[in-house]
């Protein structure tokens, strides 16, 4: 058995340990896990302690796949919901559907009983609006909400503000491989933006056959690439997990437009092996890693890209 997730999913990833040696399916184990990443506010990438859109609202995305029947969950831009990996596992276990998002995410959650929960948090509010403040006019201000948005999505989004969403890979007793992701985004994004995170493919992908990966980071530049379905395919088609990792990051870096950051790869392959690399990053990522060798987790360096 394996579990691998980034550094901010330290609250809850020795609880998926737990749950995995029990015998726990990867998926279950994993949404325990990250259910306490969402509640615990210094972490400030995901659920109660993520920050908010443009307009002061929090909206949240996750995403949930099951490599080995290849099903997927899915949420995004979701109100209201504390526990929103959960809620994208519901998705996958009771819709026909995939994805679900915004309003409708939230009637959905309401309709099979989760709690309409209070999701910002008051330094989150602080800072937000501390940053309007600065970035628009007495006028501006007068009128907010009522004013552009989008001029704004140069100045006042944040990315950096943000350093992950949360992701848990695992390989459970069973031997699936399976994907677990949980964010609440960029800092003062624009309404209704969506980032890799809830998107198969590109913030996430498993397959039990060949392998599984997620993403961290700047999703806009994942999402165009579709990098998780890029390395899990490689697999498929003979690379190994460092060859498969490889092509994810050259077609990366053959991006030249757009709004182009650092991205963080995190990728299992079905013989147990694991791989973490970040790609134009500045800091140092760390990441978490156990597996049954090992009598605790582990807090490791990714291996640094600088293209």
């Amino acid at each position: 058995m394996i579990l691998l997730a980034n550094s901010e999913a330290w609250p809850g990833f020795s609880k998926s340990v737990e749950l995995l040696k029990a015998g726990r399916h990867g998926i279950d184990a994993m949404v325990a896990g990250i259910s306490e990443v969402e509640r615990e506010v210094k972490v400030r990438s995901v659920g109660f302690g993520g920050w908010p859109n443009m307009l002061g609202r929090m909206e949240f995305d996750a995403g949930v796949m099951d490599g080995t029947t290849r099903e997927v969950g899915s949420v995004g831009a979701v109100p209201d919901t504390i526990p929103v990996a959960a809620l994208a596992h519901e998705v996958m276990k009771r819709l026909p559907h995939v994805m679900l998002t915004g309003d409708g995410a939230r009637r959905f959650a309401t309709e099979i009983g989760f709690g309409v929960d209070e999701t910002l948090y008051e330094d989150s509010k602080r800072v937000w609006w501390q940053r309007l403040e600065k970035e628009l006019s007495p006028e501006e201000l007068a009128k907010f909400p009522d004013i552009a948005l989008a001029p704004l999505s140069r100045t006042i989004t944040d990315p950096e503000r943000v350093r992950d969403t949360t992701v848990f890979l695992s390989k459970d007793s069973l031997g699936g491989l399976n994907v677990v992701t949980s964010t609440s985004g960029w800092a003062w994004k624009y309404p209704g933006r969506l980032g890799d995170s809830p998107i198969p493919g590109a913030g996430f992908y498993a397959d039990s056959r060949f392998g599984a990966a997620a993403c961290t980071h700047t999703g806009e530049m994942t999402m165009r690439c579709g990098t998780a379905r890029t390395i899990v395919l490689a697999m498929r088609l003979g690379h190994s997990l460092e060859q498969a990792i490889a092509l994810a990051i050259d077609e990366l870096r053959e991006l030249k437009d757009g709004f182009l950051a650092g991205v963080v790869i995190h990728a299992l392959d079905a013989k147990g092996n694991h791989k973490v690399v970040s790609l134009n990053c500045e800091e140092q990522i760390k990441y978490w890693f156990w597996d049954t060798d090992l009598p605790e987790p582990e807090h490791r360096f990714a291996e640094p890209f600088i293209s």
